[in-house]
């Protein structure tokens, strides 16, 4: 068997002191998450958190800096996930725009609110990401490279 790691991206998108949460259905369970999901083929990074929060929000996020790169094993899956979180900016908002199937809404939330939700939060990372956010972690997008596809050694 090949072991890989699922590689997602996150948004941390803060507005008037407030972050962008997504309220989501996880196995019958309601969790919350910064707008985040797994990075598709032929897709970069700042594309996938573009597309994601798109997707799971109706906001469109543009990124302007990393906050960090995580790495996690899900004890309950085994699972290994690396995370590229984003800051950045939502410009403009489409509130007719149908969410994905498993986000119930869209929700700006103030820090100590996202704290007193715990066990509600779908896994550490979520934290992690706004305490770093908060500390003021900001590294430059272009430490992220994608290199041409038709390159050929």
């Amino acid at each position: 068997m090949i072991w890989k790691p699922r590689v997602t991206v996150a948004a941390v998108a803060e507005r008037a002191g407030k972050f962008l949460v997504v309220e989501e259905q996880i196995d019958g369970k309601t969790c919350f998450n910064q707008p985040a999901g797994h990075l598709e083929d032929n897709e970069s990074l700042t594309e996938a958190v573009v597309r994601e929060c798109l997707e799971e929000t109706a906001w469109h996020f543009s990124p302007t800096a990393l906050v960090g790169i995580y790495r996690w094993r899900n004890p309950a899956t085994s699972s290994t996930y690396i995370r590229v979180t984003f800051a950045g900016e939502c410009t403009r908002h489409e509130p007719e725009r149908e969410l994905d199937a498993d986000i119930t809404a869209a929700h700006w939330m103030n820090i100590d609110t996202i704290l007193t939700l715990g066990e509600q939060l779908r896994s550490p990372l979520v934290i992690t990401s706004f305490e770093d956010y908060l500390d003021g972690r900001r590294y430059p997008i272009e430490l992220l490279t994608d290199i041409d596809a038709g390159f050929a050694p």
